[in-house]
């Protein structure tokens, strides 16, 4: 029990309540485990994987993981910390992107204790009637009490009635899948807690609420997320994937370590210990480096991407490969912001500029300073935006 409750509590925010998973534990029963994800973008990201390694924890447990797939819920739009009405989302959309999480979740769970649900299994079977039937099971009071809800109703602003849905049918898939615990990241508390008061309503056993920190993104700040581009993508290119590690900031490689590796507490524990007696925290990020693209890619990949990050980075040598590609113009020639942004080199102009600035910016390794520099029809050359993308470009 100890072991198994140490294993379930590293990187765990909260437990509610602890007796209880004590108590389900020790029945000795295989344990439903459930977690859900709607498919609101194409592919899943690390921050992602902070809680499907919680899952795998409890598959080394021997337990049953059903990972939930939110095709109904996601048509709602989740309103957790949001201050205004998301949305609907498109169900084709949501469907294509379900696919990829089908075939990405595999990278971290067991196929054999893992079973891949959609919730518009039972909730499209409910109807108006066992809509309105699940309505009455939870009150607006207590609705009115989650803090997203709570700050809007106070100032005034719009809340549809259609978000009250959305913990209320999440609740509900706890309620149909009879959960036995349920795992979420902290923004996601109240939703879950809501599944547990369902659980009771419908006379089923209440389930284990078990939260687990937000994994901050590239920038060291915000959430990991797509919208503020500070992801990485468990599928994204080894390389690519290395070198956005390498990138992050040597305080927010620790929390990466708590909540991204699956190296022991103590191995953690003695890399700080290393570190703090002098030890180029560099060599230390290349660990957790290697060991994320061995999982998410094969192994062995981590230390060819190492090495190839050593050469070009230390070295100063280009990458052996470098994509190459041709692009049209229609004038005799093309300022260099919009050249990036139309190859997708950075995301706007402003990005281009703001990169051009900071020195970030190279033509066949010359750095570039003037933003109003522009590239000529007939031209070719490498370029280099940051410390990883290079692209080939021939300007016709």
């Amino acid at each position: 029990m100890d072991k198994a409750l140490a294993l379930i509590k590293r990187g765990t925010d909260e437990i509610l309540t602890e007796s209880d998973l004590k108590k389900k534990l020790a029945s000795g029963k295989q344990l439903v485990i459930k977690a859900g994800f709607d498919p609101t973008a194409p592919d899943l990201h690390l921050g992602h994987t902070v809680l499907l390694n919680k899952l795998r924890h409890f598959q080394e447990l021997g337990h049953k993981v059903i990972f939930l797939i939110g095709d109904f819920t996601g048509q709602i739009g989740d309103p957790s910390g949001k201050n205004k009405t998301r949305p609907t989302l498109d169900f084709d959309e949501l469907t294509k992107n379900a696919k990829t999480y089908e075939k990405q979740v595999f990278k971290i769970l067991k196929k054999d204790l893992t079973e891949v649900r959609f919730n518009s299994e039972w909730c499209n079977k409910l109807g108006a009637a066992g809509l309105i039937g699940l309505a009455s099971k939870y009150n607006v009071a207590r609705m009115l009490e989650r803090d997203d809800f709570n700050k809007r109703y106070n100032a005034n602003q719009s809340i549809a009635v259609h978000e009250f849905l959305y913990p209320l049918v999440q609740g509900y898939d706890s309620v149909a899948l009879e959960a036995d615990v349920e795992c979420g990241g902290t923004d996601q508390k109240f939703n879950l807690l809501v599944g547990r008061e369902l659980q009771r309503a419908y006379d089923q056993e209440p389930q284990v609420v078990l939260t687990v920190p937000i994994l901050e993104g590239l920038d060291g700040t915000n959430k990991m997320s797509k919208s503020l581009n500070n992801f990485i993508a468990i599928d994204e290119d080894p390389d690519e994937m290395f070198g956005k590690i390498m990138s992050i900031s040597d305080d927010l490689m620790w929390r990466w370590f708590e909540l991204l590796s699956f190296i022991s507490e103590k191995e953690i524990s003695d890399l700080k210990q290393e570190v703090e007696d002098g030890k180029n925290p560099r060599d230390v990020k290349f660990i957790l480096a290697e060991e994320l693209v061995d999982r998410f890619h094969k192994p062995g990949d981590g230390h060819k991407c190492k090495e190839s990050f050593l050469k070009r980075f230390q070295k100063g040598s280009l990458p052996e490969e470098i994509k190459e590609i041709q692009f049209e113009i229609e004038q005799t020639d093309i300022l260099l912001t919009n050249l990036l942004k139309n190859t997708e080199m950075t995301s706007s102009t402003s990005e281009a500029m703001r990169l051009i600035d900071q020195g970030g910016v190279k033509i066949n390794s010359e750095k570039i300073s003037d933003p109003k520099h522009t590239i000529s029809k007939g031209s070719e050359a490498i370029y280099q935006v940051g410390k990883r993308k290079f692209l080939k470009i021939k300007v016709l």
